[in-house]
């Protein structure tokens, strides 16, 4: 259970989608002054070194975020913006990506003073690095079960809420544990913006996910897919996102953010969207 380290995968077209998603809806949030509570239950590392040794091993980030960041004179006054902003913060120069920030780095970048961050990891290499991280930022951080520790926060004082929810679903009943821990958790903040990721698998077994939300009760659930054009025969041939209450227009700005790098020259992939559980 505790064997995935996301220092393979860094970077790759899943995180691009992941966290494409995430500051987008964070920023269309941020349109109204009122303060948002943000929790990510499945932190990682904050950041991440694309040059070491374990990114290198996989080599992902070079088909995702590096194609991404190729692009950036094409994508400038765009919802990528924020993005590109920290990256280019992070990475002087102008070169390819050395540093790549994981998601609670992504939500600290666009954070406001209202704004507040729990960041949950239960690893504890991960974990180390994380409440390192979080001594320079305004994040608190809690070494535990992101999605038990979730249920224990909700709801929160701040009159609006953001969840990311993105276990590695190493063990196959996670899949049904989330959308068991989303249903209550969405009971007790039926406002709250939750950001749900998946894996899309080659055997199809993360279809259990959207299909036991569609019939859960929760309302107003988008679901955006992102899938390889050119997909291995195992493993993850594409990356899931549910949104349950997306923030309006959501989904128009999530497409628009997307064609752009969707290309051959890009992440080489095609992006299909609609209602899971509509309004």
């Amino acid at each position: 259970m505790l064997s995935y380290l996301h220092q393979f995968h860094a970077g790759n077209f899943a995180d691009v989608h992941k966290h494409g998603a995430l500051t987008l809806a964070l920023t269309m949030m941020q349109a109204k002054a009122s303060p948002i509570a943000g929790f990510d239950t499945h932190a990682g590392s904050a950041l991440y070194d694309l040059t070491g040794e374990r990114a290198g091993k996989t080599g992902e980030a070079k088909a995702g975020i590096q194609r991404v960041w190729a692009l950036r004179d094409q994508l400038e006054d765009s919802d990528w913006s924020p993005m590109l902003d920290e990256l280019a913060r992070l990475n002087p120069g102008g070169g390819p990506l050395v540093r790549y920030p994981g998601s609670p780095a992504w939500f600290s970048s666009v954070q406001r003073d209202q704004d507040t961050l729990t960041a949950f990891e239960l690893h504890s290499t991960e974990s180390s690095r994380l409440q390192h991280w979080a001594r320079q930022h305004r994040v608190v951080v809690r070494n535990g079960d992101g999605l038990q520790g979730l249920l224990g926060v909700l709801p929160p004082k701040a009159p609006r809420l953001l969840v990311l929810i993105d276990p590695s679903y190493e063990i196959k009943t996670e899949y049904a544990q989330v959308c068991r821990i989303l249903k209550q958790a969405w009971a007790r903040c039926r406002h709250g913006v939750f950001l749900i990721w998946y894996p899309v698998l080659a055997s199809g077994q993360h279809e259990v996910l959207p299909a036991q939300l569609e019939s859960s009760g929760i309302t107003k659930i988008w679901h955006s897919e992102l899938h390889l054009q050119q997909p291995p025969e195992r493993g993850m041939t594409g990356s899931g996102m549910l949104v349950v209450n997306p923030p309006w227009g959501f989904g128009d700005r999530l497409d628009a953010m997307l064609r752009p790098v969707l290309g051959s020259e890009g992440l080489n992939a095609r992006h299909q969207q609609s209602w899971l559980v509509p309004e």
